[in-house]
């Protein structure tokens, strides 16, 4: 089999040569002194070419000024097409651009703000679905209601990950120094499905997750049984030594140093709490 090999059509002539009328067009947009050397010619088709000059500016590092020069067919004046500040290699660029689907991170909606599901969102399922849960076998469908969509079990796990890794799960430093788990609290109100063994709602006011959905293993100081609970740590009593003793003489100067047990030669000196 024999491949046809193509190759670049050479750049017409009259509009290769147009290198000042290109620089002109692209000083008249530029700043002043932004416009460099003149680095090359491509060519673009039939008549049509691109200049390329250095980019100046300190802005633009590695930039690029391309200013497009064409003809007609037969004409012999050459015109500008367009002039373009485009990237060359090693060229100071930003950041890819993320779809802000991708960028929307917990917290971010605000009063008036709509955030629209997408459709095929995996984390949703019709309504009227039927689920292979071991802890819910039953088909998903809620008269009086009319909830197009409900929770997939794709959503419940990531939710169990997001809500068992948060602020509200058992490695914080409340959880950590809390009496007991929530799920032996009075105020946990446990969720109703495949979620009610391992998350509730904690119903305590005066405790710092009041209203949200705690893990079953999370804990506060606000604990209902917190008052009988046995402590984390107990305390231990304090040690008195009452076997040794130390000789103070009453004539001698405190220099403030102490004087070791036995270390006084003075006969008169008499042991503390001796008459």
């Amino acid at each position: 089999m024999i491949r046809a090999r193509t190759r670049s059509k050479p750049a017409d002539k009259a509009c290769a040569a147009a290198v000042d009328l290109a620089r002109a067009a692209a000083e008249e947009i530029a700043g002043p002194g932004e416009v460099g050397e003149h680095l090359g010619v491509e060519a673009e088709g039939d008549r049509v070419v691109t200049h390329y000059f250095a980019c100046l500016s300190p802005a633009y590092r590695g930039w690029r000024w391309a200013v497009t020069v064409m003809r007609a067919s037969r004409a012999r004046n050459v015109t500008i097409g367009e002039t373009v500040l485009v990237h060359g290699p090693g060229a100071l660029r930003p950041p890819q651009w993320v779809p802000w689907s991708e960028r929307l991170r917990p917290g971010d909606l605000g009063v008036g703000d709509l955030l629209p599901t997408p459709a095929d969102d995996d984390r949703l399922v019709p309504g009227y679905t039927a689920t292979d849960d071991d802890l819910d076998k039953q088909m998903i469908f809620e008269y009086g209601l009319g909830r197009a969509r409900v929770l997939s079990a794709i959503g419940r796990d990531r939710a169990v990950r997001r809500w068992h890794s948060g602020d509200a799960g058992p490695h914080t430093p409340i959880a950590h120094a809390a009496p007991a788990q929530c799920s032996t609290c009075g105020f946990y109100w446990p969720l109703a499905g495949a979620l009610r063994l391992g998350f509730g709602v904690c119903a305590n006011e005066y405790a710092p997750d009041d209203g949200r959905v705690v893990s079953a293993d999370h804990g506060c100081g606000a604990h209902s049984e917190a008052a009988t609970a046995p402590p984390s740590v107990e305390k231990t009593p304090p040690i008195l030594d009452e076997m040794e003793f130390d000789f103070i003489d009453p004539n001698e100067e405190d220099t403030g140093e102490e004087d070791l047990p036995g270390s006084v030669d003075d006969d008169t000196a008499e042991p503390l709490g001796h008459s």
